[in-house]
């Protein structure tokens, strides 16, 4: 076959093309226009053991001029090698693609993971980030293939690279286990992609950026000057040292008024343990606030836009967008520790306690029952005055626990 027989249309023949029929590209791939018109699609014609056969390739909507060209080339070379294109799809749609095994890997998955941050992060890498794989056989995934989906962001985002390539050597373990693929796992680092990809040592190591404690109060400020949920569910963030995803998730069911205590369950929480967090008059008022909105049938304490949905991810982050910082919301749990350690006379263990952090070995943590919930309580709410006192203020101070304790009754 020579080169003039291939590649007779454009793409403004075949957007404009109305004639029903085929309509010959050159190498067995056809334009096929039904009777009617309304029917428009790529075909691959070949002959397979004297009989001439037709493999469809998608439409033209679906399915551009350049990558049709691809796909015949494909189906020639295997009739060339004496391979029925046909009964290799066949073959592959019984295989499912990455995509597939990828979305029921988190599926099953998501019972035992810390949270729906955690699991929407997963979804968003392997939708996202893993693109080029998702239709792809599962079995067929190569070196090559994950190569060339880290390199893009294995030096511009070496934290998400990382993470992304553990996820997809994941995936590719549970599609082995399945029976799904065979071989060496083609996303494996030690002995394979550390040969191809700059070893972790050489990647800047992302960070959780923080602002500085003396800054937080002005900020608040800000804060309580910005209309919406999101604002009122990042200032409750601040307030209780807690995770984001620790607010985004936070529900009715989980706040005791009385006991002014927020109890965060275990499945929650990043060491897997029940978390009791003690309420400042701010936060009980932040509180108030989101209940008198009247969203009875949300069970979610700061609601999103979907009915009984709360929060998306990415809404504290915007809302540090909007107020033109690039300071991290997880980078405040930072700020609380620094203030505690440098400004009040708090033990450090009470404040690590704060943050739901375990202190101490496993022997000394068996013998430490209890959680200092009163002795954190003092702490939240010097922390909750801190945060309120007005811009300036500190310039005028020592800071001392003492004086912002009674910056908000004096």
């Amino acid at each position: 076959m020579t080169t003039r027989q291939l590649n007779r249309l454009s793409a403004r023949k075949v957007a404009t093309l109305e004639e029903p029929g085929r309509h010959a590209d050159g190498g067995g791939l056809y334009l096929s226009i039904s009777k009617d018109g309304q029917r428009r699609r790529w075909v691959f014609l070949f002959r397979w053991q004297g009989r001439l056969r037709e493999m469809g390739l998608g439409t033209p909507r679906d399915v551009p001029l350049a990558r049709a060209r691809e796909a015949a080339a494909r189906a020639r070379d295997l009739v060339a090698q004496g391979t029925d294109p046909l009964a290799i799809r066949q073959a592959e749609a019984a295989v499912p693609t990455f995509g597939v095994v990828a979305d029921a890997f988190v599926e099953a998955m998501k019972a035992q993971w810390r949270n729906e941050k955690h699991v929407a992060q997963w979804q968003m890498t392997l939708r996202e980030y893993a693109a080029l794989l998702r239709d792809r056989p599962v079995d067929g995934i190569s070196t090559d293939d994950v190569v060339r989906v880290l390199k893009p962001i294995w030096l511009q985002k070496p934290e998400t690279a990382s993470r992304l390539r553990g996820r997809i050597e994941r995936v590719l373990d549970a599609a082995k286990a399945q029976g799904l693929r065979a071989g060496e796992n083609p996303a494996r680092w030690r002995g394979h992609l550390d040969l191809l990809l700059p070893k972790r040592t050489k990647l800047s190591r992302g960070h959780h950026k923080a602002m500085a404690y003396a800054d937080v109060p002005a900020f608040v400020q800000q804060l309580r000057g910005s209309v919406g949920i999101a604002a009122r569910a990042l200032e409750f963030t601040i307030l209780t040292a807690a995770r984001s995803g620790e607010t985004l998730g936070a529900q009715w069911s989980e706040v005791d008024w009385k006991a002014r205590v927020w109890i965060v369950p275990a499945a929650r929480m990043k060491a897997g343990r029940e978390h009791r967090v003690p309420l400042s008059d701010r936060a009980l008022a932040i509180l108030s606030e989101m209940q008198a909105l009247g969203l009875a049938d949300n069970p979610f304490v700061f609601p999103g836009q979907r009915p009984g949905k709360g929060l998306s991810v990415m809404a504290l982050e915007m809302v540090m967008r909007r107020a033109k910082r690039t300071d991290t919301p997880h980078g405040f749990r930072s700020a609380f520790r620094d203030w505690a350690g440098e400004e009040t006379p708090f033990p450090r263990e009470v404040a690590e306690a704060a943050l739901a952090h375990l202190v101490g070995d496993a022997v000394e943590r068996a013998y430490r029952r209890g959680d200092a919930l009163e002795k954190r309580r003092q702490l939240m709410e010097a922390w909750a005055n801190f945060c309120d006192v007005a811009p300036g203020f500190l310039n005028d101070t020592t800071g001392d626990v003492e004086t912002i304790l009674g910056a908000r009754v004096g």
